[in-house]
């Protein structure tokens, strides 16, 4: 076996970066990698993905990021597995864009299933290199080698070794990879070392390995991108108008020059101040005088945005699904089941507003940001700028949350408009009350379910239609001017995807069709209603529907709501995992609601199923009914996972609790409100979320793991069937039928009265 393998001088003084990894306790290390220990920044090198340090430590570099799920604890157990290191012997340097490859950021829940793959393979191959070079250092053949902590031995001499950092410490790998040409969530790269198989694994599928976050947080010492200072920096604060789409038309400079250092920027619609202090800057945004357009209020009225659905042009139509004559069968049928869902506007609500720092120099930029895809924020910049990607830097820091399209890249280009505008390093953060009036929103929706029985009570066909503003209405990310607030406001012409989607495949009902129609924005430009991502983007309020209206079919067919969907699926993994939720749930076959009594409360049981990906989920949710208030209490959840190999069972457990928090947060209370003029949903009074008191009392998770099988996403797949599952529980317990999110006491009330 001959290794092609070019070891070059180490440079001691080449750029060093220090990387800091925390440990578990709080404790922390540093450990020091070079320019040397990396060939560039080529998709298709080795270095660009693996490091190792001069002390034998290896450094994973991933073009994605970690939103607080502990996607780099998934990665780190995959690069340890692949090179016999302990994890804590490993860490990940993530999103710099100058640093890594673009793989496509925090999306789709591709951390560990794609990224993972790359890195997966980019570890075994770089295992396969050092043993090669062990095998010549050593004089060894490789079939003699073994390899414990990062130390390769002899096994008929065990004295006879050299360890990772000996052998390439602080030097790069030389190693050509074979990458398939795509960058982003797509991006694979491949060795000619063979993954280990799981019958090797010492550390995938085992817990053990916490998250390294968590002692920082809690002790404060986590460094925040709100609390980054850039030496000689700005602060800015825009002003947005009352009454939405209305733009400056004058603005009195003299009313804020009592304020020390402020100056104003205003083009087109965009406005905005800088002052050198935080509070100067705010108090130039509160007293600034601007005349704003006669604008007219372009919403209607709150409870009219259903209506406004049903009746508003469609812009596209997506006929995803149509199999089999679903006409004819609905002209047979012996009895037609339909109904009818709403879903409103909800606001991502992070724990903090968005915060965004530019540097803008001549001919480039540094930003730091909190976004989900520091790379397509690099590509977003570089467009307002006019300058080549490569004369752009954007460095990855932790945010307030994000689980889709927040507000961070609205902050980044306000900070780089202001920066360019004024010659220095601009920080842009907002109040509470405008990241969650401005931010990007989840679309409304509707949707209509119907389905066609037999004289036997058979489903003989199944049509489902969405109705909604697009999911992408502006797109996904920040990678285009016109996608943000900023470009917007500054006339870039406007790119719309109109783009909704249907339901994932699952249930084999004989004929079905399943489409989605979008509808134009209500105020096209620079909107506080415009759309786009959230967690599971349009998932959950699909899901929501599909789920009430399996429920809905079973009673029509006088059928138990676990028999119902058993009867209509046929691939073997989706019937174990609806299997092992209803076993640890203790289900109570029943038709119709049960409608128990336990004291004060009504209680009650309900199923929600659905498939994301290559993953799926089947979740038993138990709901008690406050009997007085209609309040409900989302007391237990039983959910029953399969999302192929299992890498770290602790974290996918904390992940997979994580969303049904939210995702009950979503279905019980979350409903952006507004009024002709803005969207009044502006703190957590006037926009609730679940509060810990309301939250679930136990939350037990079975976890189906194929190891044989790859890792797929498992950061959203959970929020699609829950608050299916909710409705249903409520349904059991009252009898009425939720068919409106969110689900309120005063509209439970009204349909218990």
């Amino acid at each position: 076996m001959t290794l092609q393998i070019n070891r070059r001088t180490f440079l001691t003084s080449a750029g060093a970066l220090v990387v800091s990894v925390s440990l578990p306790g709080g404790q922390a290390r540093a450990s020091t990698s070079t320019k040397a220990s990396r060939l560039g920044l080529d998709p298709d090198q080795l270095s660009s993905y693996i490091s190792v340090n001069q002390d034998g430590s290896v450094v994973g570099w991933v073009g994605k990021v970690d939103m607080g799920q502990g996607t780099d604890i998934g990665w780190i157990k995959l690069i340890a597995e692949e090179l016999d290191l302990p994890p804590d012997r490993v860490s990940m340097v993530q999103g710099h864009t100058e640093m890594t490859v673009d793989q496509g950021g925090a999306s789709g829940s591709t951390g560990v299933w794609r990224a993972g793959a790359a890195l997966r393979n980019a570890a075994a191959e770089a295992r396969y290199t050092l043993v090669g070079m062990a095998s010549e250092k050593l004089a060894v053949p490789i079939d003699r080698l073994t390899v414990i902590d990062g130390v390769i031995s002899d096994k008929s001499n065990p004295a006879k070794k050299v360890s990772y950092g000996e052998l390439i410490g602080g030097r790069h790998f030389d190693v050509q990879l074979d990458w398939n040409k795509h960058y982003g969530n797509e991006l694979l790269v491949k060795g000619k070392a063979k993954p280990k198989s799981p019958s090797e694994y010492k550390i995938i599928g085992k817990p053990g390995t916490r998250r390294r976050d968590i002692a920082p947080k809690v002790l404060g010492k986590m460094e925040y991108m709100a609390d980054l200072r850039i030496p000689g920096m700005l602060h800015g604060r825009m002003i947005r108008p009352a009454i939405a789409g209305a733009v400056p038309v004058a603005v009195d400079e003299s009313s804020v020059k009592g304020i020390p250092g402020v100056k104003v920027f205003w083009q087109k619609g965009f406005i905005g101040v800088v002052a050198p202090k935080e509070w100067d800057a705010i108090r130039a945004a509160q007293t600034l005088k601007v005349t704003w357009s006669d604008a007219k209020a372009p919403f209607p009225d709150q409870q009219d945005i259903y209506e406004h659905i049903r009746k508003a042009p469609v812009t596209k139509r997506n006929q995803e699904v149509n199999v089999g004559d679903v006409d004819a069968a609905f002209a047979d049928a012996a009895k037609i089941v339909e109904a009818t869902y709403e879903w409103p506007f909800h606001s991502h609500a992070p724990m903090a507003p968005a915060c965004g720092i530019a540097d803008v120099r001549e001919g480039g930029a540094t930003v730091w940001t909190g976004s989900q895809k520091p790379h397509h924020c690099r590509d977003g910049v570089a467009l307002l700028l006019g300058v080549p990607v490569e004369k752009v830097k954007a460095i990855s820091m932790v945010g307030p949350g994000s689980y889709g399209r927040n507000d961070a890249g609205d902050s980044v280009m306000d900070a780089v408009v202001l920066s360019r505008a004024f010659g220095k390093p601009v920080r842009v953060q907002g109040m509470r009350y405008e990241g969650i009036r401005w931010d990007p929103k989840a679309p409304a929706s509707i949707h209509k379910s119907r389905a066609a029985l037999d004289k036997d009570g058979k489903v003989i066909a199944w049509h489902f239609e969405s109705k909604a503003f697009s999911r992408q209405e502006f797109f996904r990310d920040e990678g285009a001017p016109e996608r943000t607030l900023a470009g917007q406001l500054l006339d870039y012409p406007l790119k719309p995807v109109w783009l909704f989607g249907p339901p994932t495949e699952s249930y084999s009902f004989a004929s079905r069709r399943k489409a989605s129609e979008t509808i134009a924005p209500l105020l096209d430009r620079a909107s506080p209603l415009r759309t786009s991502h959230m967690r599971d983007p349009s998932g959950t309020q699909i899901h929501f529907a599909v789920e009430s209206f399996m429920d809905e079919l079973a009673l029509a067919t006088n059928t138990d709501p676990v028999a119902f969907r058993l009867r209509y699926l046929s691939d073997a993994r989706d019937i174990a995992l609806i299997k092992a939720a209803v076993d640890k749930a203790g289900w109570q076959p029943r038709v119709g609601a049960r409608k128990q009594v336990k004291g004060d409360v009504l209680i009650g049981q309900g199923i929600g199923y659905a498939v994301r990906g290559a993953t799926r989920v089947a979740i038993i949710a138990e709901v008690e009914v406050n009997r007085s208030t209609s309040k409900v209490w989302a007391r237990r959840f039983v959910v029953a996972h399969d999302c192929g190999q299992v890498v770290a069972p602790d974290l996918l457990r904390q992940v997979i609790e994580a969303q049904i928090v939210q995702t009950t947060s979503r279905a019980l209370y979350e409903e952006v409100k507004f009024d002709g003029s803005n969207v009044t949903s502006v703190d957590w009074l006037t926009y609730p979320i679940l509060d810990i008191k309301d939250a679930p009392e136990s939350i037990d998770i079975v976890l189906l793991d194929h190891p044989e099988l790859p890792p797929a996403g498992a950061g959203e797949a959970v929020c699609r069937p829950l608050a299916g599952a909710l409705a249903n529980a409520i349904f059991d317990a009252t009898g009425v039928r939720m068919r409106q999110a969110p689900f309120t006491p005063e509209r439970l009330k009204r349909g218990m009265a």
